[in-house]
């Protein structure tokens, strides 16, 4: 039994740096974890530290994981004041934005390294930036202003086949969603994909990325939980697009998630380094900010960008699966990603763009805008709206929080929602009703200087997780 214990040379193994933190987490194997083996204790260990703020309700972990979260910025680092006043920056869709989430942006715009921003109408309350904000800094970046899902993304194939493909073939099309298709936190493939990514070699650039390499292996080509999903449904597009396709109906496969355990690893641990050296006043923590010229800054920047490489290959194997286990081969592919921060020119100044649940909508930019697991999603191209940081929103936007769905929405109420709009379900929860979102038209009138209308995909069959 003495060779399942923890010491605190284990800890200091896999960067468990202070006494506090060694000392829980012996306690907590002692108490809860005696019977598990060293080996799956590390592992169980090296996840908190690098995810706390999934184990922050865990019956176990709770103590150790707000070591991990609130409790970084306490003795060293710079103490930094925000601005008396707010930068000026624009709103679109007021009517559709809760005055909290307005106040949340407006403390953004009061950071000292704030230059410019943007409140998208989808947007609603997150931790730090809001989702659906925009924010340009200059040389610094706010990694809680991307956000745990680092490189999130939407990703459309267009496929020339007979409209009534998903119709004839629907058993197929499930059958194949169960089997090719991962939903989940922590979740992983038996039989992993190989790609490209896993090869580069900034895997070996950071201790933490060697750490991640195995569970980004084990997870290319999985997606999240939450609202996370693939869906088989009908492309439309009208005369003229801008995809240079004839106009008529398609069949598409949509599919929307993010850098899995990857990039929520690297966003906890830099936040952390973000809040020991900027220290923020109350209520403005989790804004703290990397100078892109300190060693924290130039790493985050590499694994960031790392990330959202890997959230594209994410969904080119989920693509290339689905494809070739229906015999389909795409016309056309669109993708836009949020969570993520871009060095571009404004006003002629290099700043860095963060967009938090917000697209890029660069002119004649294409993306994908989805609404929820039964009404239509829009394709869209930018139209370069400066006032917007060339920004457009990531998608409907949240009007109840997960809480508040589940505590005034049943599941029978769900399920004849989605028999009147003829859609098969595969796993989801309440909390991913559609009566949890904004509706999407009105999101898009009010955007309507952001992005013109290419098309629209209809879902028909729609896979997501189920707790």
């Amino acid at each position: 039994m003495n060779n399942h214990k923890i010491k605190g040379k284990d800890l200091k193994r896999i960067n468990y740096t202070t006494d506090r933190a060694k000392s829980l987490a012996i306690d907590i194997m002692q108490k809860d974890f005696k019977h598990v083996s060293k080996i799956e204790k590390l592992e169980l260990l090296k996840d908190v530290l690098l995810q706390p703020n999934e184990y922050i309700n865990h019956i176990s972990f709770t103590k150790l994981a707000e070591e991990f979260i609130g409790k970084t910025a306490k003795q060293n680092g710079i103490t930094y004041q925000l601005d008396d006043t707010k930068k000026p920056y624009s709103i679109y869709g007021s009517k559709l934005i809760t005055p909290e989430t307005i106040q949340q942006m407006n403390v953004a715009m009061q950071l000292p390294i704030s230059k410019a921003g943007a409140l998208l109408p989808d947007a609603h309350l997150g931790y730090g930036l809001p989702i659906g904000g925009v924010l340009a800094t200059e040389n610094s970046v706010v990694p809680y202003g991307i956000g745990l899902d680092i490189g999130c993304r939407m990703s459309l194939s267009i496929y020339e086949v007979p409209a009534d493909f998903i119709k004839r073939y629907s058993y197929q099309i499930k059958c194949n969603l169960k089997e090719h298709t991962h939903f989940g936190i922590g979740k992983t493939f038996k039989q992993t994909e190989d790609h490209e990514v896993l090869h580069r070699t900034e895997f070996q650039a950071t201790d933490l990325l060697k750490q991640l390499h195995g569970k980004a292996r084990m997870q290319l080509g999985s997606s999240g939980s939450g609202n996370h999903f693939v869906e088989f449904g009908t492309v439309e597009l009208p005369e003229a697009n801008s995809l240079r396709i004839p106009s008529g109906n398609y069949v598409g496969i949509l599919a929307h998630s993010g850098s899995r355990g990857l990039g929520a690893a690297i966003a906890n641990n830099y936040t952390q380094i973000a809040m020991q050296n900027c220290r923020l006043p109350r209520g403005a923590q989790h804004l703290a900010w990397l100078d892109l010229n300190s060693e924290a800054g130039q790493e985050y920047w590499l694994s960031m960008n790392l990330a959202g490489d890997y959230a594209k290959a994410c969904h080119e194997v989920i693509h290339q699966k689905l494809a070739k286990s229906l015999g389909l081969k795409p016309i056309a592919m669109i993708e836009n990603h949020h969570n993520f921060a871009w060095k571009e020119l404004h006003n002629g100044q290099e700043m860095i763009v963060h967009r938090k649940g917000a697209t890029p909508a660069h002119e004649g930019q294409l993306g994908i805008i989805p609404a929820n697991m039964i009404d239509p999603a829009y394709i869209v191209s930018g139209k370069g709206e400066a006032n917007s940081l060339f920004s457009a929103s990531h998608g409907a936007g949240r009007k109840l929080s997960r809480k508040k769905a589940r505590e005034s929405i049943t599941g029978s109420e769900l399920n004849k929602r989605l028999k009147q709009n003829n859609i098969t379900l595969i796993g989801g929860n309440v909390d991913e009703a559609p009566m949890s979102y904004k509706k999407l038209d009105e999101v898009m009138k009010s955007q309507s200087d952001l992005v013109n209308i290419e098309g629209k995909f209809y879902p028909q069959i729609v896979r997501m997780d189920k707790a």
